[in-house]
């Protein structure tokens, strides 16, 4: 019940497939709140507060995931505006010229965004432009930017990475994708070595970051069913690294952490989840897709608890903030739960809008932007 764009069936002439949306495959979803059933009443034993808020512009029907660089925050919304805001003062807000499709990828130096045409703008911190580069499809995902290199992840599932000082194209990675795949905004993560991104198909696919070959590949979830919705099995999520190991999670299929350097399974549990996961230096978090939130142990997989009071709610991704667990629901809505059992802590209304982009960590505060475009710092104590 994550929340995504409403159904979306699109032919890939590139990949020879079809893609829908998440929100198509489950009944309970979509803009309707007489769906949504009411929250119970809780007793607050934490703080949840606003600390500041921005309105940077509507979503529509894209994911616009905000970017954090120290206490910087790059926000970005469909009408082509592009915000930075540092300690949520205004530093400065610039028109792209382009309507926007996905959410931003930042370093200390670079300010990344992608359209749907496959453009790729890269912008310097002064919101100055740096240089534009074309890629093969839509950009859903916020690109990832780091000091010497900027990795994009179009909607065919191709990767791409240019120079970040110039845009110069270094390489292209492609694979094949089963014949029907969910539209989704997962993005991708890096290390000094690696580029890390799941695929349609279930796949966690780790590749070499000076030149884009394949270094290992591993399953997260194996597709099964008579039919090819039955099949869908797409990682629909960032992965999460977690320490020496590499954590992800797939629609329809499982929950699976793998050691960082040969891919090998440590450990696999049969949850499936199209919002993701987070973890902390003892734990797993994910939300699965009937709404429930799990703790699992971090090295083993074990169970430790379960929220099972936001079914039908559509939570989030979790975020783990300090002693809590922050998750949104379909409403908008962010609710806090105890990291040690999961009971719910406090809780947060919006502006009415969902919070479709993952929740960011913001120092001890986190970030959290609206489908209406508010961009909020959230604090909990």
């Amino acid at each position: 019940m994550k929340r995504f764009p409403a159904l979306i069936l699109v032919a890939s002439l590139s990949a020879g497939c079809s893609s829908l949306s998440l929100d198509s495959l489950n009944p309970f979803s979509g803009p309707s709140k007489g769906k949504v059933p009411p929250l119970g009443v809780i007793q607050p034993t934490a703080q949840l507060a606003e600390v500041w808020r921005y309105g940077v512009g509507q979503s529509e029907n894209f994911v616009f995931v905000p970017a954090v660089v120290g206490g910087t925050v790059y926000a970005a919304s469909r009408d082509g505006v592009i915000a930075r805001l540092d300690d949520g003062r205004l530093i400065w807000k610039i028109n792209a010229g382009k309507s926007l499709s996905g959410g931003v990828g930042a370093s200390d130096k670079l300010v990344v965004v992608g359209t749907e045409k496959g453009e790729v703008l890269a912008f310097g911190t002064d919101g100055k432009p740096r240089w534009q580069a074309t890629v093969t499809s839509e950009v859903l995902a916020p690109p990832e930017v780091s000091d010497d290199m900027v990795f994009v992840r179009s909607a065919d599932s191709r990767i791409q990475a240019f120079a970040a000082a110039d845009g110069a194209r270094k390489w292209n990675y492609q694979r094949a994708n089963p014949a029907l795949t969910l539209r989704t905004h997962a993005g991708l993560i890096s290390t000094p070595s690696l580029v890390i991104a799941g695929f349609p198909g279930g796949k966690l696919v780790a590749i070499n970051r000076s030149n884009g070959s394949t270094m290992w590949e591993s399953n997260v979830a194996l597709p099964k069913g008579a039919t090819e919705l039955e099949r869908i099995a797409d990682v629909t999520s960032p992965p999460v690294l977690a320490g020496r190991e590499v954590c992800a999670a797939a629609f329809q299929g499982r929950v699976a952490c793998f050691e960082l350097s040969s891919g090998n399974v440590v450990w696999s549990r049969d949850i499936s989840s199209g919002a993701g996961i987070d973890v902390d230096t003892q734990n797993l978090y994910v939300s699965d897709d009937k709404g429930a939130v799990h703790a699992l142990d971090r090295a083993t997989g074990a169970s430790l608890w379960k929220q099972d009071k936001l079914a039908r709610r559509g939570p989030g991704r979790p975020l783990a903030v300090g002693a809590y667990i922050a998750v949104s629901d379909v409403e908008g809505i962010v609710h806090l739960l105890q990291r040690e059992n999961g009971a719910f802590a406090a809780r947060l209304n919006g502006d009415g809008s969902s919070i479709d982009a993952a929740m960011q960590a913001y120092g001890r505060a986190f970030i959290a932007q609206t489908r209406a475009g508010s961009v909020r710092a959230l604090s909990a104590r």
